[in-house]
């Protein structure tokens, strides 16, 4: 029977992730100040913008008294991994909808199985179908009890635990002009525009091919971004494709990596990371600016691809 008080000594008693400033001869070329917001040490499971987005999605499933939650990912998925451990550490059942073969196997779904997540495999094309009334209806039913979230956990009930973010960069970096982070399925994005201060941008750095639609998912989650002019997408960075990155950009990154002192791969912040200092070489930010990067997590996942 999951208890919840757990989730109260989960999330309460976690303390903010930290800031670090960040220092590179390009930034000092350029007159930037770049902060990065350390999300990858919030937990060291449930990592990153994962642990943003379930809060307030295990509090609702334990206050309902949910037989379990059900979700979807890749085989390699951030988010079924942080769901299995947050679900083993509140007793609360999970199962994951897998992208992939029955006979696939890579640390993270051993983590998974591990933590006592039930995984059901589909091909591609029937896990195309996540979004569909008709097949979640079915899983529905195959499931009684579940709460059912989407991939990714992007969902409403996942914005305000990502706005909490704004409310931990007392006392520094004391003035932002802008917020920058990597984007997949679009539900950070907008849980950050959900409280975005006025006077800051943000601007998300898509790390998947012909992503033009993540502007209409996140105004999906959060309706009033589409009449918000403080924020943007930059789609020309995606290294290939989601998960996907040229050889020379690895090496770019490990090189990033190790200069900043940050640890960072090849799927998400590391992708981004690389292409805002692309942009910064190209002049594309102000001399002046003060930025901060969104460290949004996600190392466990490129453990067969470092």
């Amino acid at each position: 029977m999951s208890d919840p008080f757990c989730w109260q000594r989960l999330y309460q008693r976690q303390p903010p992730s930290p800031l670090q400033r960040l220092h590179h001869p390009l930034l000092e070329h350029h007159r930037l100040i770049l902060w990065i917001k350390r999300d990858d040490l919030l937990h060291p499971l449930i990592s990153g913008n994962k642990w943003r987005k379930l809060k307030y999605i295990l509090r609702q499933a334990l206050s309902e008294q949910a037989s379990g939650i059900l979700s979807f990912g890749g085989a390699y998925s951030n988010h079924l991994h942080a769901l299995a451990a947050a679900g083993h550490r509140l007793s609360l059942p999970t199962i994951g909808v897998v992208r992939g073969e029955p006979h696939s196997n890579n640390p993270t779904l051993e983590d998974a199985r591990r933590w006592g997540m039930t995984l059901e495999f589909v091909d591609r094309q029937q896990y195309r179908r996540r979004q569909d009334a008709d097949w979640l209806a079915e899983l529905a039913r195959r499931h009684p009890g579940y709460l059912i979230v989407p991939e990714g956990g992007s969902c409403p009930r996942a914005l305000p635990g990502v706005a909490e973010l704004w409310h931990e960069l007392d006392p520094e970096p004391s003035e932002l002009n802008e917020l920058i982070l990597p984007v997949a399925s679009g539900g950070t994005l907008a849980g950050l525009l959900s409280a975005r201060p006025a006077n800051i941008r943000v601007r998300g750095y898509a790390v998947l091919k012909g992503a033009g639609w993540l502007t209409e998912e996140v105004c999906r989650l959060y309706p009033p971004a589409a009449q918000d002019s403080g924020w943007q997408l930059e789609l020309g960075h995606h290294g290939g494709g989601y998960a996907k990155s040229p050889a020379t950009d690895k090496t770019a990154i490990a090189a990033l990596a190790e200069r900043l002192r940050v640890p960072l791969e090849p799927i998400y912040s590391g992708k981004a990371m690389l292409g805002l200092f692309r942009d910064i070489e190209a002049g594309r930010y102000a001399a002046g600016s003060r930025l901060l990067f969104v460290h949004t997590g996600g190392m466990q996942g490129a453990r067969s691809t470092l």
